[in-house]
């Protein structure tokens, strides 16, 4: 509703209003909210649209979308039954002086149209927050549910609409991690039928317009449990040529089609630790389009020549067929860097006489980069979870030169690709703001880092993580970074990437799991064709299509860190009166503290404790709340840093 939202703002014909907005559309122009200006239909002047947010006495404050302006202020008495995060349509009130007013006069979209919650003594509470939620259930119904029934509500009609299980079963987490944010795993029919329609392998003769580069030694480096594979890369070493081939979905998902229709819907993929949520159903994602080895395949080639400086003289964009030669993982790879070659064949030979090369160019692309640009260490946390769904341990996942290797190939990529229009979709990171920067200066001087003036925030940064390397604390510091920044998104207008230091940066080389890529590789064709109607038709939409996607975005990794907190809770109730290593990573407030023992990233709350940023303790468990996912501890040992 936001994205379309943003096109009211901005006008939309009246032709390209979507089929199920038009009663909507009807009801505003009827409310005088919307005009119609010729074949244009439009927000009247009188109005704002945004997001509501509620502060605790009571009072709203209207986010308005689409225009750079103040929140609006609106009294108590006129939220109109609007709650926080609600999409409205907003009034202006003129007079009286002070802050500009508004007042809720259409409630758009409710924040939460479904919510979890769970049955405990013949009553429904929210799984979030264990408040009362009402349900429309006969008691005869409610009586026949098993205790702990955990139940999908929609909150408008306050139906139940699933029963997703029992919360005492660990299979149940998958299921309420997605309601929470209304993902679903299922395709519909349509989207199926459609998938299944391309054959595998695919016919060369049926594109002649393509390059043929079924001659180059291709390969792809991915986790060793991928089964979607998005880009394959080979690099000729006599030119200085990098070729970047990424799968080409967009030969296979029309535009308003079944399938891109629920892609639009699902914008990412979304990958658990046992399983993955595909954002193209698996067919297409595990199946033709993914770059699989020793088949023929459809790819989006970014070919990048480099000079003796590594600075591009020469880059194309064209549509090709490869065949990769091999399925690497990262591990793999890795050996190769570090020069152990047992049990290589004549085609890991043949590949290692452009990869070894090309490692060597990535290194100093990454030392150029990183003049500008920062690398934070942020390990993923992968949780390995037995056959009953059960946490059992934890692995870090840091980065190695074969993940150093594929991401500097991808931002070359990237950064090509970017440079080929001035208004599109772009990936964009602005800068911290001064606010931010002084409250991460006051947390970093409580902890021993203190800093001096510099002449840029690069600067700053790179001084405090020398700091706190010196500390043995810069993991943490460096999320702290991460967070005094804004969080990057899509947006139309190019505004820079401010941590990876690029001033024109976008999205290519993920379209299987991200549409933003799938987006920008329609846009493309459209700018390489000259299609000037597909063009206009991509541009007219784009604007409202990356606030959605960055939505999207933050939708799918919510997900994630959902199903993780589950795992993690469900262990630790199984270990109350057990003592942990952890350390303080928030102290104020509950303070809350992240285990770091035999698992790793769990989230402890601290009711009542007086401790330090940073500070290394050790934790009992006391108590856990499967529902919430909050796991609560006392402190019972503070331990020396250097321990």
């Amino acid at each position: 509703m936001k994205e379309f939202a943003l096109k009211l703002i901005r006008g939309i014909a009246q032709k390209d209003i979507p089929r199920e907005h038009i009663p909507l559309v009807d009801d505003l122009i009827r409310k005088k909210i919307l005009k119609v200006d010729g074949k244009i239909v439009k927000l009247s002047n009188k109005y704002r649209i945004g997001k509501i947010d509620v502060a605790r006495n009571g009072t709203g404050f209207l986010e308005v979308l689409g225009m750079k302006a103040k929140d609006l202020l609106i009294e108590p008495e006129d939220l109109a039954d609007a709650n926080r995060g609600d999409l409205v349509v907003a009034k202006r009130k003129f007079g009286g002086g002070g802050r500009p007013k508004a007042k809720v006069v259409y409630i758009l979209e409710r924040a939460f149209r479904y919510s979890v919650a769970y049955l405990k003594d013949g009553m429904f509470f929210n799984i979030k927050n264990e408040m009362p939620i009402s349900v429309k259930a006969s008691k005869k119904s409610i009586n026949k549910l098993p205790p702990n029934t955990v139940m999908k509500i929609d909150n408008e009609s306050s139906i139940i609409t699933d029963v997703l299980g029992v919360l005492d079963d660990p299979s149940v987490d998958e299921k309420i991690s997605l309601a929470l944010f209304n993902k679903k795993e299922e395709f519909s029919k349509e989207a199926e039928l459609e998938a299944s329609a391309y054959s595998d392998p695919i016919l060369p003769e049926l594109y002649p317009d393509r390059v043929d580069l079924t001659h180059l030694a291709f390969c792809t480096i991915d986790p060793v449990t991928a089964k979607d594979h998005d880009d394959a890369i080979y690099f000729d070493t006599k030119t200085n040529t990098l070729y970047v081939a990424i799968a080409d979905v967009s030969e296979y998902v029309a535009p308003m089609g079944a399938i891109d229709k629920e892609a639009k819907e699902r914008g990412f993929s979304i990958y658990l630790p046992h399983k993955s949520i595909p954002m193209l159903p698996r067919k297409l994602s595990e199946g033709i389009c993914s770059l699989k080895p020793d088949v023929l395949r459809l790819s989006f080639v970014s070919k990048i020549t480099l000079d003796e400086n590594l600075e591009p003289i020469k880059e194309e964009l064209f549509e090709a067929i490869i065949k990769s030669r091999r399925k690497y993982s990262y591990d793999r790879v890795d050996e190769f860097l570090a020069r152990d070659f047992r049990n290589c064949d004549e085609i890991d030979k043949e590949l290692l006489e452009w990869m070894l090369p090309l490692y060597e160019v990535t290194k100093k692309l990454r030392q150029k980069r990183l003049l500008r640009g920062f690398e934070f260490t942020n390990p993923e946390i992968r949780l390995i979870l037995d056959e009953n769904g059960e946490l059992v341990a934890t692995e870090i996942e840091k980065e190695t030169p074969s993940h150093a290797l594929i991401e500097d190939c991808m931002l070359l990529a990237n950064k090509a690709t970017a440079k080929m229009f001035d208004y599109g979709i772009f990936r964009t990171h602005e800068e911290p703001d001064a606010e931010k920067i002084e409250e991460l200066l006051s947390e970093l001087a409580e902890v021993g880092i203190f800093t001096k003036e510099f002449n840029t925030i690069h600067e700053l940064f790179l001084y405090i993580q020398k700091e706190a390397d010196k500390l043995g604390i810069k993991e943490h510091v460096d999320k702290l970074l991460i967070r005094t920044q804004k969080q990057a998104g899509y947006t139309a207008h190019n505004i820079g990437h401010f941590g990876l230091g690029f001033e024109k940066y976008t999205h290519f080389t993920s379209p299987i799991r991200r549409y933003s890529d799938l987006t920008l590789h329609r846009l493309l064709k459209a700018i390489i064709t000259q299609n000037k109607k597909q063009l206009d038709f991509i541009l007219r939409n784009i604007e409202a299509l990356a606030v959605k996607i960055s939505e999207l975005e933050r939708e799918a990794a919510k997900v994630e860190w959902d199903f993780m907190d589950r795992k993690f809770a469900r262990w630790a109730a199984k270990r109350i009166g057990q003592r942990f290593k952890a350390i303080v990573t928030d102290p104020e407030s509950t303070p809350i503290a992240q285990l770091e023992d035999e698992i790793v990233g769990a989230r402890i709350f601290l009711p009542r404790a007086e401790v330090e940023l940073f500070e290394r303790v050790i934790v009992e468990i006391i108590d856990v709340n499967i529902a919430t996912t909050k796991i609560y501890a006392k402190v019972v040992e503070r331990l020396d840093v250097q321990e």
